[in-house]
């Protein structure tokens, strides 16, 4: 195994107290970086967390409350960030916000443009302000996103939009950047086993994946994502750049099973399918 040391660089992870951003969190703080994690609406026990990366061998992240959508909470994590670091090296994307709908007649563009505030225009706001403090963009910036624009979801529109404006901004924005040196790149993630996803799907998606006959290891584990993230950043793939990965093990080459585990669901009287959710 190439070890990554990534000692004395700074990292900064949206939405990086569970699921997907706490993997990266995790796996950039073990490589030697200085972490800094957001959440918000009291989404962690930092004492918990904190736990976390110590039974991982990882320094612990600077845990920050900030609303991706408040310029006022970025610009305090950035001066806070400011205190100890002159830039920050690696941007991980990941905070999200949309709301869940099951028909046209429920589409609301107040409730898209919230959808693309928290979930899309962070990427790219976060990134000027950065380069307006410390007066140079990130290393790498790295957005997550979801293959929700290739596929239909119940429910799923308004993050599936979100994403595939995520996607589409991270490209033009690897043009801009390049010759700063900065990459930037999205890393598209298929299933992932976490509390986000369970919350949008329900939980009885991965027992539908075993009695489908879909192999269990055939699902990602969000320490993986983890991992794809810190070789973003390793800087050994540094000729990449402007490109949207899907990370899923091959798992959608064995079609839609969402969205026949979705109709399956809707099949049965007593199964409800749930609300409004974050992923």
């Amino acid at each position: 195994m190439i070890a990554v040391d990534l000692t004395g660089h700074c990292a900064l992870v949206t939405g990086g107290t569970r699921g997907i951003g706490l993997a990266s969190a995790l796996q950039l703080s073990r490589a030697g970086a200085h972490v800094f994690v957001t959440h918000r609406w009291g989404s962690v026990a930092e004492a918990d967390l904190v736990g976390i990366f110590c039974e991982a061998g990882a320094q612990p992240p600077v845990i920050f409350e900030a609303d991706v959508a408040r310029d006022e909470d970025t610009d305090r994590l950035l001066e806070r960030i400011g205190e100890q670091h002159d830039s920050v090296d690696f941007f991980i994307s990941n905070a999200g916000l949309a709301r869940r709908t099951t028909g046209l007649a429920e589409y609301d563009k107040r409730s898209l443009f919230t959808t693309l505030e928290y979930s899309t225009w962070p990427m790219i706001e976060y990134s000027r302000r950065m380069e307006a403090r410390f007066g140079r963009y990130p290393r790498h910036i790295i957005g997550v996103s979801s293959d929700g624009p290739d596929n239909f979801y119940t429910g799923y529109d308004f993050v599936a939009a979100s994403k595939a404006l995520h996607e589409l901004f991270a490209r033009y924005m690897s043009q801009h950047l390049f010759e700063g040196g900065t990459r930037v790149n999205v890393l598209r993630f298929g299933t992932v086993a976490t509390q986000s996803f369970e919350q949008f799907f329900g939980t009885e998606f991965f027992d539908y994946l075993t009695a489908s006959g879909i192999p269990p290891a055939m699902v990602l584990e969000a320490e993986e994502c983890g991992q794809a993230v810190l070789a973003l950043c390793s800087g050994l793939l540094n000729a990449m750049n402007g490109q949207v990965l899907c990370i899923d093990k091959g798992l959608s080459l064995r079609g839609n099973l969402m969205m026949d585990y979705l109709q399956s669901r809707q099949a049965t009287p007593h199964t409800p399918i749930p609300g409004d959710a974050t992923r």
